[in-house]
């Protein structure tokens, strides 16, 4: 890969990377805001600055003050008119000293993003060079036609953000939910994961545990929907029920010092409501069969798919122990509601079975994508895992092939007859996650629904629709 600080650019944005590497002097691609993301070995060698400094380094920084204006305003231009521009200025390295360049860069769109490739060649030496200047503009228009060609994502490890182990993807509501582990991690506090069945809620239990005081001790988790809870969570003495040939510690027990994941609270039994909250308040409880107290120091990490509230009122669930637990909610979203983390979760699952079924999956097509991204995902991430595992399966070659997509019953149901205003409200939702929620411009929903944008909008509030 081409050094871009700590990590690197993924090939699915540029494939042809060797194009960028062999050019003979300074290459590079910078965001539309300016910041190095990509470059060759020589801007390092030439300016004398580490990787480290360079990634994400203003545009500015690099440039003598009296060439800066004109320099940005011809990156500007770029942007704007999507015309290749080219420009003579002096560099800055590291120590201060001036370099007379000439620099070209154009423009080029991946996914809906706007990148800035351009190469600069120094003008000291620029007679020898001119010819070569022109095959190497030659060579940048090819990279980017390459680049706005590819239309598949390849096969590479997917390096989650602020080090979250597996926890994939980059999409304002995964971000957001990170941002709240981050906040809470390290402190005693209780946390109750709240989403629906499949988003995988245990994984941001675990990541909750490894980032906070507790991680060099135990994780154990506990199933409340077992049909043995009150065992195993407390444990129980030799011949306390039928069945009972000996001792067995509780897994609060056996959390002691650490963190306990109670799985689904939602489903307690009432019954056992109380001796939990007894040792959530108290950190003491008795196995069963005894009457002995036992002490326990416990993180409480809890996570339920049920409107707990709506449990309260029907009478199946104490409003002192929701209260105990709910100290710190977090909502994990639906799949359906992150589809722009589908293509990076769908390539984190295609390496994973490759693995697994030693296959040689390279890459998913952008119409695979699309596809996934059209439907609604119920089981959440776990029904999306299962789905690429029978795609590796199937697939024979390097291209991931997967199968169509049957509706669950529960989606089926939801076709029937709808009042007209919920059928519209569900298309314009579906086009604004189509386009990832941009309203206007030329890939904008008012652009696909021929509409005016601010008509769009309005829309949008009467049908009472909101960005996630």
């Amino acid at each position: 890969m081409l050094k871009q600080g700590k990590k690197e650019i993924s090939k699915t944005l540029f494939p042809a990377e060797t194009i960028l590497q062999g050019m003979p002097e300074l290459s590079y691609v910078f965001d539309n805001q300016g910041k190095m993301l990509m470059w060759n070995a020589n801007i390092e060698h030439i300016l004398g600055y580490t990787k480290e400094e360079l990634y994400l380094k203003d545009l500015a920084g690099f440039i003598a003050p009296e060439d800066r204006e004109k320099t940005l305003l011809a990156m500007e231009a770029i942007f704007r008119d999507r015309i290749e521009q080219t420009v003579e200025y002096h560099l800055i390295t590291k120590s201060g000293e001036k370099l007379p360049y000439f620099g070209s860069g154009s423009l080029i769109v991946v996914d809906d993003k706007e990148y800035f490739v351009g190469m600069a060649m120094s003008t000291r030496k620029l007679k020898e060079t001119e010819a070569l200047l022109k095959q190497q503009i030659a060579k940048t228009n090819k990279l980017k036609k390459q680049i706005e060609a590819e239309n598949v994502y390849l096969r590479e490890e997917y390096i989650a953000k602020h080090d979250f182990d597996d926890i994939i993807g980059e999409s304002d509501l995964l971000m957001h939910s990170l941002y709240r582990i981050e906040q809470v991690a390290n402190t005693e506090t209780t946390v109750l994961l709240k989403g629906e069945t499949g988003t995988d809620k245990e994984r941001f239990a675990i990541a909750i545990h490894k980032k906070s005081q507790r991680n060099s001790e135990a994780f154990i988790k506990v199933s409340c929907t077992s049909s043995l809870i009150e065992s195993e969570l407390f444990g129980h003495e030799k011949g306390a029920f039928e069945g009972a040939l000996q001792k067995r510690i509780g897994r609060l027990e056996l959390a002691n010092k650490g963190s306990i994941y109670l799985d689904e609270i939602g489903a307690l039994p009432k019954s056992l409501q109380p001796k939990l909250l007894r040792a959530i308040q108290e950190g003491m409880f008795e196995r069963m069969g005894s009457s002995k107290l036992i002490k326990t120091d416990v993180r409480i990490i809890a996570s339920t798919k049920y409107n707990i509230e709506d449990l309260i009122a029907k009478g199946l669930f104490l409003e002192e122990l929701y209260y105990r637990v709910n100290v710190y909610p977090i909502t994990i979203a639906p799949l359906r509601d992150r589809i722009a983390d589908i293509p990076l979760i769908a390539q984190h699952f295609v390496g994973k079975f490759n693995v697994k079924l030693d296959k040689n999956i390279k890459r998913i097509t952008l119409k695979t994508i699309k596809e996934l991204q059209r439907y609604s995902w119920p089981g959440n991430v776990h029904e999306l895992e299962n789905i690429i595992e029978r795609a590796v399966i199937v697939s024979h070659g390097s291209v991931l092939i997967v199968e169509p997509i049957a509706k669950s019953p529960k989606e089926e149901k939801s076709l029937d007859l709808l009042p007209l205003a919920e059928y519209e409200k569900r298309y314009i939702i579906r086009v604004l996650e189509k386009t990832y929620w941009r309203v206007d411009g030329e890939k904008g929903a008012a652009k696909i629904l021929e509409m005016h944008p601010e008509t769009l909008r309005s829309r949008m509030r009467k049908l009472g629709i909101k960005r996630p």
